[in-house]
């Protein structure tokens, strides 16, 4: 076991050294992450990008587009032969055809690659000709990225742990008594595992929905063609001190290292250790609705995503004797179009409160990062409407139905954000139960019908200046 780790892993360093002088010295390549929790927008998210990337009239943001610099942009088949393409044109048409509608949400790891004709600047621009940059997008669930964290845990922790969180919560009452009541020294019986698995299962969908994103093992929420495998029928059990050979306790421990060794450690070396420039996608507004628990639990989960990333400056030694390293992180809350404009600061504010442990820890090791508040793409208009006396700054947008049809068209106020994000991270860190001094709302609306002129991409904020941190420098 051992030492095929050693050799796949000396493999793995070869092919990475011939990549790295590869995009050095001829074409460069950016690997560009895109992830966030269930309903963050990723695949909006990256079919925008895509287009105002092929069409950049609504990206002055972006220097080398405001310049004229981007002589062409095209799409090539991407270079992983055996991940799924990101379905750029399917997503697109569902966003921009006659009955707008999202698209379907991300649900595996699939992957894009967009080439960039990019003419320098400054003092080479008249010595040297238009050079191209290869664009690798990477789309994966964030469910997936925590579960890099369960590497540096056993399962008697994991369980502990695990069990720990549930207790505090109702939505949990359910598989916490199956757990107690389940006998880990018994023989194994695999219609029993099976139950404590789907109970388990049963659990992480209730949190999920309520808003917690400690929600892991996320093949659970997310099996793909693992679904009724060994490697996801396992589930926390109490602690217990010398499980015999054969109990539920062992094999349970065993199918929860074989999740680590066959799910995890590959998505690590195939695809996340790959990756330069990273956007974590927050519905931070969607959390402030559910609560100070939602809250704080989402500001633990930045925390975790981030000990998963290996953040530093990608110097062309340092690629060689120590593999990739992640030199930008952008975290980004998604959804600005449900706020009046006058409140994107406050929001922005929010998210870099909420993400303040976790980017001091990358900019210790030399990365940087960056906080903002964006769309994707732009659902809504702003209007100011007068009620009880006060001006209301409310956006309008067709609203959602639950059954995912349009409804009718609505004009909005969703409250206001506080200035000083210490009034929501101080109820959250103290366990509050629910905001003191405000009720945030949120709303779901469905994607406008759009109008594009020749040379324009979808309406959007802010992505422009996502695009400009995350690959300006390289262009």
């Amino acid at each position: 076991m051992i030492i095929s780790t050693l050799a796949d892993g000396l493999v793995r360093g070869i092919e990475t050294v011939g990549d790295t002088i590869s995009e050095t010295f001829f074409e460069p390549v950016i690997r560009l992450g895109v992830t966030g929790l269930a309903r963050s927008g990723k695949t909006v998210f990256i079919t925008s990008l895509v287009a105002n990337l092929l069409d950049r009239g609504r990206m002055p943001g972006l220097v080398a587009a405001q310049e004229g610099r981007i002589a062409a942009a095209f799409l090539q088949p991407q270079p992983d032969d055996t991940v799924p393409r990101f379905d750029y044109e399917s997503h697109i048409a569902a966003l921009t055809g006659p009955d707008p509608h999202w698209p379907e949400s991300t649900r595996a790891i699939s992957e894009l690659r967009l080439s960039l004709r990019v003419r320098p600047a400054g003092l080479l621009a008249g010595l040297q000709g238009p050079r191209t940059l290869h664009l690798d997008i990477v789309d994966y669930p964030g469910e997936w990225l925590l579960d890099l964290a369960l590497l540096d845990k056993d399962y008697a922790s994991w369980s502990a742990e695990t069990l720990a969180r549930i207790a505090a919560r109702p939505i949990g009452a359910e598989f916490r008594a199956a757990a107690e009541a389940a006998d880990g020294a018994q023989d194994l019986d695999e219609p029993r595992a099976q139950a404590l698995a789907r109970a388990f299962t049963a659990y992480l969908h209730a949190a999920r929905d309520a808003g917690f994103y400690d929600c892991t093992p996320g093949r659970f929420l997310l099996p793909g063609d693992l679904a009724g495998s060994p490697v996801l029928t396992f589930a926390p059990l109490p602690p217990l001190d010398g499980a015999p050979r054969r109990s539920l306790w062992r094999e349970m421990e065993r199918r929860f290292e074989a999740y680590k060794r066959q799910v995890v450690r590959p998505f690590f070396r195939d695809h996340f250790a790959r990756i330069d420039r990273q956007v974590v996608l927050v519905d931070a507004l969607g959390a402030i609705h559910k609560g100070p628990q939602a809250v704080e639990d989402m500001r633990g989960a930045m925390a975790e995503i981030l000990g998963a990333f290996r953040p530093g400056r990608n110097a062309f030694l340092s690629q060689l004797l120590r593999g990739k390293r992640v030199e930008k992180i952008l975290f980004a809350a998604t959804k600005a179009d449900h706020l009046h404009h006058l409140q994107h600061p406050r929001l922005t504010a929010i998210m870099e409160a909420l993400t303040r442990d976790a980017r001091d820890r990358a900019r210790f090791a030399g990365a940087e990062t960056a906080a903002m508040a964006i769309a994707a793409l732009r659902a809504t208009t702003e209007e100011t409407r007068a009620h009880d006396g006060r001006e209301l700054n409310c956006v309008r947008g067709t609203l959602l139905a639950p059954d995912g049809s349009r409804g009718k068209a609505a004009a909005f106020y969703p409250g206001e954000l506080p200035e000083n994000p210490a009034q929501l991270l101080g109820p959250a860190r103290a366990g509050a139960a629910g905001w003191l001094d405000g009720d945030y709302q949120i709303m779901s609306f469905a994607p406008a019908p759009l109008s594009l002129k020749p040379g324009d991409g979808p309406p959007h904020i802010r992505l422009d200046r996502a695009a400009q941190f995350l690959i300006g420098d390289r262009l």
